[in-house]
């Protein structure tokens, strides 16, 4: 897979893989308070089909707004990366 398919911000690519590894539970609402990204849906898709990350979803409230988080079972270090969060997935990058 090339980055250059990635239809999102490098930014936000690497917010939702981090806020993801963290044990975050996110949002489109989130994403578009703390980055300003409007394709956290997108995103989720290609880390779930190309990537294989052990992502779950719940849809909440009478909107049902989707929130994303990683499977507890998963171990990160095993997690494929997009291009722009690849740092991620080096041993120590991820509490930076």
């Amino acid at each position: 897979m090339s980055s250059n398919n990635w239809h999102s911000g490098k930014t936000q690519i690497f917010w939702t893989c981090k806020a993801l590894i963290d044990g975050r539970t996110i949002s489109h609402k989130t994403e578009i308070r703390e980055v300003r990204g409007w394709r956290l849906g997108s995103i989720i898709h290609r880390l779930k089909a190309e990537l294989h990350w052990p992502i779950l979803v719940e849809y909440r409230g009478p909107d049902n707004i989707a929130h994303y988080w990683l499977s507890k079972d998963a171990i990160v270090s095993e997690l494929r990366f997009p291009q722009s969060a690849k740092a991620l997935g080096v041993k120590g990058d991820a509490a930076q």
